[in-house]
């Protein structure tokens, strides 16, 4: 994999150790979230003339890297609780989308009620804007190696540096390629949006029986509310799936009722 994506190196009178690495996760997202960042203020410029401030992006960016790492260590709180060192050593890497989602959406909801700024049709922009994040994300996790598949010997199968030299699904393709097919379905259907929070709640649920799917895919090690069964990714996905079909439903609704 290409973890690495350049190297250059510094004026000596910046720094003894001179060379710095770029790498390609990183990279990535922050072309993500640069790309996320201009979808998400032109659309609320236009659609609700609104303009969101730096702080709007800080805040998500910060609940998101707090919440996945959150989720991360409670994927195993045990084995952080008898290894609390280990929890430094890996705070730089290792985290749980659907732990930066949860705490988002909190930021989120908070913000925009302290701000009196519409909830639902700004849910259906970040919807979205997650997607964009998301997907181009998965595109980083495949080239840093992680989260990928069990052994295959189908002719798409690739081997990661910590796959142990076996071929395994590139299940952050399957997931990368998924969630813009979503994004593209979606975008479709928000030129004919029927409610507000419309947006958000299909991509709550589509992205949630995706994620189940691919779950069965994940060859890497996963934590599980039911050993071997129910991965805790899929837990979440199913509370989510259950939420999003009771909201669609009273939304949809409402928007009769209104009529």
């Amino acid at each position: 994999m290409h973890k690495e994506l350049f190297r250059f190196n510094l004026p000596v009178f910046l720094s003894n150790n001179n060379q710095v690495t770029v790498y390609t996760y990183a990279f990535v997202i922050a072309v993500g979230c640069l790309i996320a960042a201009i979808y998400t203020r032109k659309s609320a410029k236009k659609e609700l003339k609104i303009e969101l401030p730096n702080s709007f992006f800080y805040m998500i960016f910060s609940a998101g890297f707090v919440g996945g790492k959150v989720l991360f260590f409670l994927e195993k709180p045990l084995f952080y609780y008898a290894n609390p060192k280990l929890i430094l050593s890996h705070f730089a890497s290792g985290y749980v989308f659907y732990g930066s989602f949860i705490f988002c959406i909190l930021a989120i909801a908070w913000y925009l009620k302290k701000k009196k700024i519409p909830v639902l049709p700004m849910l259906d922009i970040l919807a979205i804007t997650t997607l964009i994040i998301h997907g181009i994300g998965r595109l980083g996790c495949f080239f840093a190696g992680c989260c990928y598949g069990k052994p295959t010997d189908y002719v798409f199968g690739v081997v990661f540096p910590l796959s142990n030299k076996v071929a395994v699904h590139p299940t952050q393709l399957y997931e990368a390629t998924i969630l813009f097919l979503i994004m593209i379905f979606l975008l479709y259907i928000k030129k004919h949006k029927q409610f507000n929070g419309q947006i958000f709640i299909l991509y709550l649920s589509l992205y949630a029986i995706s994620r189940t799917v691919i779950e069965l895919f994940r060859g890497d090690k996963r934590g599980y509310l039911i050993d071997g069964l129910l991965s805790h990714s899929q837990g979440i996905a199913l509370v989510l799936i259950i939420i999003s079909v009771y909201f669609y439903y009273k939304l949809f609704k409402n928007k009769l009722t209104v009529k």
